[in-house]
């Protein structure tokens, strides 16, 4: 398709928050293509979203796997320099913070094609994590910073970006999350995977949290004082599996932990929300449980969504404070703002497409 915008997704947030500005740019007649670089590349973590979305299917999928950061990401630019050489679009819209969203940029800049980055501005502070690498270079080479919170244009500001280039826009990720919002019953999914009517759902994957030996003994320790409370459903990522098991997790299954392989997007959402806590390292989660409710004790030392903590119900926790933080969250002592995130409304991906529209204009 000539002179079509190209979608670049590669992970599961990717897909969560592409799909509304799909939409949003189809009601307003803009061409455009979806190129799924294969980051996630098993049926779990990625061709189930898009039947579970409603996403059209890829116009291109490069199949590019995993692998270390250097290898995954070398490949992505070689992958997309293909694409992009071959029908250069007027825009590239990449999202989050994942390799395939730097590689896009990279790519993108040393080609001349424009970039238009969805959630920018958010930042970790935290140089040892490399999603914050990816949101720094990739916000700085960005033609259009789509951002998601308040904070995002603050940030963007202190580091010089053009005004002119920064739109506060919501978020699409929460858009996803209304639009489905019927659809997550978690009473056939429980039914169906054993799970106990109280439970905590759990998901693990960073790799400081992961990596290394000491770490992962850290969160396998901390899973046990939670399991000492309450049930726990961990859908765990391919990332760490080893280092976990190696740390001692199957040792929990027969004390209140059930592990399984990664969920689909509707079962997954379906458990949050009939759960009675969760506790994780990854960042969409902590947005997704501050719209519904549910308390959120994220193992890390920060966290790149303030806002979900001062307008949702997310806590930080290190791992040697888990339990007593379970605790409080499973007495209901963790409360959330009565007023929400501002513009995590539904209508983000509208937003998004009339900013993209107006640019292309």
């Amino acid at each position: 398709m000539r002179n079509a915008l190209v979608h670049v997704v590669g992970a599961r947030p990717n897909f969560v928050k592409a799909a509304p500005v799909l939409r949003g740019l189809e009601a307003l007649g803009v061409p455009q293509r979806l190129v799924h670089t294969g980051q996630h590349y098993d049926v779990a973590m990625s061709d189930v979203f898009f039947r579970d979305l409603d996403l059209p299917r890829p116009d291109e999928s490069l199949g590019v796997g995993s692998g270390s950061h250097a290898s995954q990401t070398a490949a992505l630019m070689v992958a997309l320099e293909k694409v992009f050489t071959s029908h250069p679009p007027p825009l590239a819209v990449v999202y989050g913070d994942v390799n395939s969203t730097i590689a896009a940029a990279i790519v993108c800049a040393k080609l001349g094609i424009p970039t238009a980055h969805v959630e920018a501005g958010l930042r970790s502070f935290d140089r040892s994590m490399p999603e914050e690498i990816n949101r720094v270079v990739t916000d700085s080479l960005a033609d259009l910073l789509l951002v998601t919170s308040p904070e995002g244009l603050d940030n963007l500001a202190r580091e010089g970006v053009d005004g002119e280039r920064v739109h506060l826009v919501g978020n699409p990720m929460i858009d996803t999350l209304l639009r489905h919002l019927e659809r997550f019953d978690p009473g056939p999914v429980r039914q169906r995977l054993g799970v106990p009517e109280r439970y905590a759902v759990a998901t693990i994957h960073r790799p400081a949290n992961v990596d290394q030996p000491d770490a992962a003994r850290r969160i396998v320790l901390a899973l046990q004082e939670a399991v000492a409370r309450i049930a726990v459903v961990l859908p765990l990522h391919p990332r760490g599996r080893a280092s976990l098991e190696g740390a001692g997790l199957a040792e929990l299954a027969d004390r209140g932990l059930m592990v399984l392989d990664p969920l689909g997007y509707l079962d997954f959402l379906s458990l949050v929300r009939g759960s009675s806590a969760v506790i994780t390292d990854s960042g969409g989660i902590q947005e997704e449980t501050t719209i519904l409710g549910i308390p959120c004790l994220t193992l890390r030392p920060n966290t790149e969504r303030p806002i979900t903590i001062t307008h949702g119900t997310n806590r930080l926790v290190e791992p040697e404070a888990l339990g007593p933080a379970l605790d409080r969250a499973l007495a209901g002592e963790q409360a959330m703002p009565p007023d929400g995130p501002p513009l995590w409304d539904g209508h983000a991906g509208e937003r998004i497409a009339g900013v993209i529209a107006d640019w292309l204009r």
